[in-house]
């Protein structure tokens, strides 16, 4: 059974990697320096990975699930996601639209912010976020800013195995 890990600090994310990063760490308002992860056990035929990292938590904030980042056609034999991926990843590896696309944030369009990592900044209280890595057995065809419901579709019928780790944030 595949499995994902992410490091933690006393249980939650580290700081680096959300709202108490760095100023430099910040794009455009945005934490945007991704965490480091590995993938285990992935099967035998496995071509890609397809990564959605997700908070579940801001529905009672904003009104809807806040998508965080989107990666795909990550090859099989790249197992660890190293610091930064978001923004230093190859470019047959494919990135999809964060939630900061969407018109009830104010329209925001520049590429580096609504399809790349968003670090997690919760407002309220500490939120969970799920992390979910797809072994597929083939690479997808998808263009650089797809949103989730077309990454969905895309792996329909190719999902050989998924993961999920759950790291808590601090507010």
């Amino acid at each position: 059974m595949m499995n994902v890990t992410i490091p933690t600090k006393n249980g939650l994310l580290p700081d680096k990697y959300g709202k108490y990063a760095d100023p430099a760490d910040y794009y455009n308002g945005n934490p945007c320096i991704s965490f480091p992860f590995d993938i285990k056990n992935a099967p035998a035929e496995t071509k890609s990975f397809a990564v959605v990292f997700i908070d579940f938590d801001s529905t009672p904030v904003c009104g809807f699930t806040w998508i965080h980042w989107l990666a795909c056609n990550i090859p099989a034999g790249q197992t660890h996601i190293p610091e930064n991926f978001s923004q230093t990843a190859p470019a047959e590896i494919i990135q999809g639209h964060n939630s900061c696309i969407s018109r009830f944030l104010g329209n925001e369009t520049d590429p580096k912010t609504v399809s790349r990592y968003i670090g997690p900044q919760p407002p309220d209280q500490n939120h969970d976020y799920s992390l979910y890595v797809y072994a597929l057995d083939t690479f997808l065809d998808l263009q650089e800013g797809y949103y989730l419901n077309e990454l969905r579709k895309a792996m329909e019928g190719h999902v050989l195995d998924r993961a999920c780790a759950v790291v808590e944030s601090r507010c």
